[in-house]
């Protein structure tokens, strides 16, 4: 495809538009459309724009979806269903689900490349895209010269494999993330300053993330861990200079989940963060510290075991718990008072050589679930508590355990 044709550039968001500039300054010829009308009937500075979608695509050899999702693509492809040329192609780069797809593979048939798309707005202004591109070869020729003045294409089956590629890539950009927020809550437990940390994350696996976001997470945490998302505002700099934003990435996780049908921890792991759906998936890993206030049952019920005191695991509890698992293999749902019936307010014998750990702890608004390893001589728990905030304080509602065969 050479300079004289045209190309259709449909949503100009943050991708949309880089790819539209980028096609531009390539030598070739772009008209593109935003569904919010912005830049309607006038030049952007790098390429036209019109505000009637049919427009843009009439006189087009090529049509690029560059849409936020599924829904979106199809609803502006009903719109110019008729104004497409019998000829012309249309290459979606957006990122949908499998099922999406393949559905609309079958609805535009051999004239369809699917081809989401590996990078954010700096690798399309550099054309180091890479994209997942599921076509029959007769389509994808022609369109070759558009697509690798884009990036590196990678050929796929079929677009719903494209699409589920797509998918597991940013789940691993998700999981990247949520890592280096572990790490960086870490390092502020441990008194470390965030340039310190960064600087040797920066060395490490997650070096090349933290290259890249650097400048969203070089502010120090604020002081107090009991801080909500509502004390970090929407920052409206930060909002604009977004490469991938929070939602964009929730929306791929949600419809990974939903592809699957496998549970992922990493789409609750993106909720709250600090500035918002608008903010850069970086500010997902500077979120705060789970709430000491959270925390206080369960190092009360920590500090009961190391005591042997009924009176901490008291304060632990909802005087409704419960305690539940399998003892000598029976199972077993102790009210409260049956279980603290087993401590007798002095230690283990051996309690120099246990240790108890908090794994995770995940809290939605009012209740939270966290799990435990605790290490006692040769047996080895693990605990499982659903906590609630009631009155202002935290407690655990219930405990489940299981104990681990001895080690050999």
């Amino acid at each position: 495809m050479t300079s004289q044709h045209t190309i259709a550039v449909l949503g100009l968001g943050r991708m949309g538009e880089a790819v539209a500039t980028r096609l531009t300054a390539q030598g070739m010829h772009v008209v593109g459309w935003t569904r919010s009308g912005r830049g309607a009937g006038r030049a952007s500075g790098a390429f036209d724009t019109t505000g009637d979608p049919n427009q843009a695509v009439a006189k087009a050899d090529l049509v690029l979806l560059a849409l936020f999702d599924g829904p979106a693509c199809r609803q502006v492809l009903d719109t110019v269903q008729d104004s497409l040329r019998a000829d012309t192609v249309v290459v979606n780069l957006s990122t949908v689900g499998p099922a999406e797809a393949s559905e609309l593979a079958r609805r535009l048939g051999l004239a369809y490349i699917h081809a989401p798309v590996l990078g954010s707005v700096p690798a399309v202004t550099a054309g180091a895209l890479r994209l997942l591109t599921a076509a029959d070869p007769s389509t994808f020729d022609p369109a070759r010269p558009v697509l690798e003045a884009l990036g590196t294409v990678r050929h796929v089956d079929d677009p719903a494999s494209a699409a589920a590629l797509k998918l597991i890539a940013n789940s691993g950009l998700a999981g990247s993330v949520l890592a280096l927020r572990d790490s960086l809550q870490q390092a502020d437990a441990l008194g470390l300053s965030r340039t310190q940390a960064l600087d040797i994350l920066e060395l490490g696996h997650l070096g090349g993330l933290v290259t890249r976001k650097r400048s969203f997470l070089d502010s120090e945490p604020a002081a107090d861990t009991t801080v909500t998302t509502a004390d970090f505002p929407t920052n409206s700099t930060t909002d604009s200079t977004a490469d991938f934003t929070v939602e964009a990435l929730s929306k791929d996780m949600n419809l990974l989940a939903a592809a699957s049908d496998t549970p992922l921890r990493c789409v609750s792991g993106l909720v709250d963060t600090p500035g918002g759906p608008a903010a850069d998936i970086a500010m997902a890993a500077t979120a705060p510290a789970v709430a000491d206030t959270v925390l206080a049952p369960l190092r009360a019920y920590i500090r009961g075991h190391a005591t042997g005191d009924p009176g901490h695991f008291r304060a632990a509890f909802l005087p409704t718990a419960h305690i539940e698992g399998v003892r000598a293999g029976v199972f077993v749902s102790w009210p409260l008072d049956e279980y603290l019936a087993l401590f007798h307010g002095r230690p283990a014998p051996d309690e120099p050589i246990r240790s108890r750990r908090i794994d995770t702890v995940d809290v939605h608004g009012s209740v939270a679930t966290a799990t435990m390893t605790l290490r006692h001589g040769a047996d080895t728990f693990t605990d499982v508590f659903l906590l609630v905030r009631a009155d202002d304080r935290w407690r655990i509602a219930n405990k489940a355990y299981h104990r681990h065969p001895p080690r050999s």
